[in-house]
């Protein structure tokens, strides 16, 4: 006869830890999420399981959570348990969370306004994605313990959109800016671990999601980079949204972009970093997404090939830098647009853009540790955490460069 186990926890080996649910919407979202995880990393007093929630784009959470292993709860276990703490980059199924929560952006800069469709009453003003009151609130109620936001720009604009959440606000920096900081030292070695030859000079072309993307308009660029950069001067990849990816499926994303991956184009996975690429680029080619907003802390001359400025939030740092970066033409060859963009290259408005990111530079993992240390009720570990640089790139071979075995959530920060 077989026994129900009524106790799984009999069975651990380590016992009275602390528990943090990790809860993943979006494989954007993921990323978020991974570069948390090493705060809490070491530490034998806590453990972490991870979750799905429900969301249009999860399918590639299967992706980003494929070395998780065992410790991936079902969304109905995860919402019928308690833990210590829950962290998510998304507000989705959030307020069924039985535990505090410590949210955090999913995206650089606030750029975007939400869709018309996602107003909870119809007529209502679109508030800034992430920021108004159908992402922090439910029924009346503040769902977050904290939101750990960038910049102190945040706390003015939740005092407009939702400032009954100002007093669980704290402005904690931003994980992606760090690494990308401590990472530009290793530019060559980046581009040498790609491939590039010396002379060579990458473009990376980057699209968001959505009709207002680059890649709503891929069939305007597409025949001009296969047409007009000669394969001897120039390495092209390309980087698409995953939610490009999850809602229409990957092979679909990889039917429509065949031609590319047969003329000598890089098709970048959306399980590659693409944080390493960014800092070796000689050129950014993009749009509204925060990859291109996080170009203005690299050497990268930046193109702009899609701003849909009805759907940015004006007082954001993307809608900044849309007024000084050089917009694409359809009427010029694109290898001197490429030279105009880098001659005349505006790097004091780049600088002034990308300090606009965070308002905490370098003091991220600081920051966060703190605040999540607070919400466990546990004192911090007696030492300081590092921001570790990105990791070396695979090569970018013509084709498609994916990801690999160990690029996934075990990463971890000296």
């Amino acid at each position: 006869m077989n026994v129900v186990d009524r106790n799984p926890a009999q069975w651990l080996t380590l016992t009275g830890c602390r528990k943090v649910l990790v809860v993943v919407h979006t494989e954007v979202y993921a990323g978020r999420l991974r570069d948390v995880l090493p705060l809490l990393a070491s530490d034998l007093r806590v453990q972490v399981a991870f979750t799905v929630a429900p969301h249009a784009f999860n399918g590639g959470t299967r992706r980003a959570l494929r070395d998780v292993g065992e410790v991936v709860l079902p969304w109905e276990e995860a919402v019928g348990t308690e833990f210590d703490l829950a962290l998510a980059a998304g507000a989705q199924g959030t307020e069924q969370l039985r535990a505090p929560l410590v949210r955090l952006p999913h995206g650089a800069g606030h750029i975007k306004l939400s869709r018309v469709a996602d107003a909870r009453t119809p007529g209502d003003p679109r508030a800034v994605g992430g920021m108004g009151r159908a992402y922090l609130t439910w029924n009346g109620r503040v769902v977050p313990a904290a939101y750990a936001v960038a910049h102190e720009e945040d706390r003015a604009l939740l005092r407009q959109s939702c400032p009954e959440a100002l007093p669980i606000t704290e402005v904690v920096g931003d994980a992606v800016h760090d690494r990308i900081a401590a990472s530009l030292p290793l530019r060559e070695r980046y581009r040498h671990a790609l491939g590039l030859r010396p002379g060579e000079r990458l473009v990376l072309v980057s699209s968001t999601w959505g009709l207002g993307s680059a890649f709503n308009r891929l069939d305007a660029l597409l025949p001009r980079l296969l047409a007009e950069l000669p394969g001897r001067d120039y390495r092209i990849a390309v980087l698409v949204h995953p939610n490009v990816w999850s809602g229409h499926g990957d092979w679909q994303v990889r039917a429509w972009l065949g031609a590319l991956r047969h003329r000598g184009i890089t098709l970048v996975s959306p399980g590659v970093d693409w944080r390493p690429l960014l800092v070796a680029a000689d050129w950014v080619i993009g749009d509204h997404g925060s990859v291109t907003l996080y170009a203005t802390m690299t050497p990268a001359a930046i193109l702009l090939a899609r701003f849909p400025e009805e759907d940015v939030n004006a007082a954001s740092p993307g809608a900044e830098l849309a007024r000084v970066a050089p917009a694409l033409s359809p009427f010029h060859p694109l290898a001197e647009q490429l030279a105009y963009a880098a001659a005349e290259r505006p790097a004091e408005a780049y600088a002034r853009v990308a300090s606009r990111i965070s308002s905490e530079p370098g003091r991220f993992n600081a920051n966060m540790r703190r605040l999540l240390y607070r919400v466990l009720r546990l004192g911090e570990p007696a030492y300081a955490p590092a921001t570790a640089p990105l990791p070396d790139p695979r090569p970018l071979d013509a084709g498609e460069l994916r990801g690999g075995e160990g690029e996934g959530w075990h990463e971890v920060s000296a």
